[in-house]
């Protein structure tokens, strides 16, 4: 993913804090990573971090603020308005602020989430994790913990007198559980579970532990970690699988959020869609010169998918990643569970792409994808027309045509799209059709199906013949009928096309699948 910038991060982070009181003359320098300021120990050499000052008083960070100038840092942010701005614009590092009362676990969790774009809650959800935390800790009677798929902790309790050991202090301050080989065996237990467990303590001096996994769907999305210090209530697995519950959904609203945060061209790109954006800038802002089509990829069956949201934000990845890998950074958006992609020219590459991920989304998420292509159109300022070429091409597709451009199924999605029409207007759906299908209704002939398979066989009586497994004295027959009994004029080729067309669109016939 491309390097964070600071301007990057405060549109990212959002709200009233961190507020940047004075920046670099390079507004384009990276942000990178984001460190905790440690009294007793040097600075590291860390070109582009953010230095959260802990222990430093806003006031006194002159010296501070100079030694992360020396180790190449990006910035310094520090707890209250009164920080050395002078200095800092000085020796060209930025300087930021956080309210007096911020804590900077706090923190240093939303800036590492927004520069890393890592797989940890950001904004209003962070808060929502430690309150739910504490929430745990309370009625389950143990210190507890919140930690996602690699055990990078996300937030944790803070009810005061609970038990606690030297592991859970090393995990809290580095934000990350220690490692060890038992502990990596504990986790593997715990993922395979569906319930509850009791994992013994890891070291002499350590206490158990209570966990559970936290799942939405079949992803597992994190864990909760209690610690039993003798203290657990009687229902403390009831409050831990209650607490999971909650945990997914506040896990998987944060990764919207975080979705958001980690690729603002989305929203620009719906707007594109939608026909609502300013194609010059848009072109601009997202590199776009020259023609480009957009693409639509979508779950085969999203009504037999258990947790289908989930599932398509899955694919959004994989479409995403397969075409960064090929156009470096990418505009794709999800917008009612069919994920877009804007594909620049050459048009040659763009089914090649699109079926290589319909294969490789299919086989990651076991679940059949489909890829409809629009027209190529000739800039971006006219992205919602093959957007809408885009949509009609799914609305075609099936098991046995997953992929396919517009121009592909042209017959297709025109036939569809004519059916709309004749349908919404009454003066198109009126005529012969109608007579023909109430006669076969009321006598039981085929009058309509002999119909369309003689269309469809080009007025080829012998090919109708074959369609229908019938003689070719039988078709004759029928269409002599239809003249003779509905007054329908055979001979007129505009009375002929119209037939077709209606019993072919409005009634849904085929000949070749009757």
């Amino acid at each position: 993913m491309d390097a964070r910038t600071l301007g990057d991060l405060l549109a990212l982070v959002g709200g009233p804090a961190p507020r940047l009181h004075t920046a670099p003359a390079d507004r384009a320098r990276p942000v990178t990573e984001v460190l905790l300021h440690d009294a007793g120990a040097p600075l590291p050499r860390a070109p582009g971090a953010l230095l959260l000052a802990v222990g430093v008083r806003a006031a006194q960070a002159g010296p501070l603020v100079r030694a992360a100038a020396e180790a190449g840092m990006t910035g310094v942010v520090v707890r209250g308005a009164d920080g050395p701005a002078e200095e800092a614009r000085a020796h060209g590092v930025a300087l930021l602020s956080v309210d007096e009362d911020a804590a900077w676990h706090h923190v240093h969790l939303l800036l590492a989430s927004a520069i890393e774009a890592r797989p940890a809650p950001s904004g209003g959800a962070v808060g929502d994790l430690f309150a739910l935390a504490d929430a745990i800790a309370a009625a389950a009677g143990g210190a507890t913990a919140v930690e996602d798929p690699r055990q990078r902790i996300l937030a944790y309790s803070t009810v005061p007198g609970q038990p606690v050991d030297e592991d859970r202090r090393q995990g809290i301050l580095g934000l990350q559980v220690p490692d060890s080989v038992d502990n990596s065996e504990q986790v593997r237990e715990l993922f395979a579970a569906d319930r509850p467990l009791r994992l013994p303590a890891l070291t002499g001096s350590g206490l158990p532990r209570l966990a559970m996994p936290v799942r939405a769907g079949g992803e597992t999305l994190g864990s909760i970690w209690v610690i039993d210090g003798g203290t657990l209530a009687p229902d403390a697995e009831d409050t831990l699988v209650r607490g999971a519950s909650t945990a997914a959904l506040l896990l998987l609203r944060a990764r919207a959020a975080r979705e958001l945060a980690r690729h603002p061209d989305g929203d620009l790109l719906r707007r594109l869609l939608d026909g609502t954006a300013d194609a010059p800038s848009a072109a601009l802002r997202l590199g776009l010169a020259g023609p480009v089509r957009v693409a639509a990829f979508v779950l085969g069956s999203p009504a037999s998918v258990p947790d289908a949201e989930r599932t398509a934000l899955r694919l959004l990845d994989v479409v995403r990643l397969q075409c960064e890998a090929r156009y470096g950074r990418h505009a794709c958006v999800l917008v009612d569970q069919v994920v877009y992609a804007l594909l620049p020219a050459p048009a040659e590459r763009h089914v090649r792409l699109a079926e290589d991920i319909v294969r490789r989304a299919g086989q990651a998420l076991r679940v059949p994808v489909r890829a409809g292509l629009g027209e190529v159109v000739a800039d971006v300022g006219s992205a919602a027309c093959s957007r809408a070429d885009a949509d009609l091409v799914l609305r075609v597709l099936d098991d046995a045509l997953p992929v396919a451009t517009v121009d592909g199924v042209r017959p297709r999605v025109t036939l569809l799209r004519l059916t709309e029409v004749l349908g919404e207007r009454r003066e198109l759906s009126a005529g012969a059709w109608r007579r023909v299908l109430a006669y076969d209704t009321g006598h039981g002939t085929e009058y309509a199906r002999t119909l369309v398979s003689w269309f469809d066989a080009g007025c080829d009586m012998a090919g109708a013949a074959r369609l229908l497994a019938v003689h070719p004295n039988t078709c004759r027959y029928r269409l002599r009928q239809v003249r003779e009994q509905l007054g329908v004029d055979l001979d007129d080729p505009d009375e002929r096309l119209l037939l077709w067309l209606q019993l072919r669109t409005l009634a849904g016939l085929r000949g070749a699948s009757a």
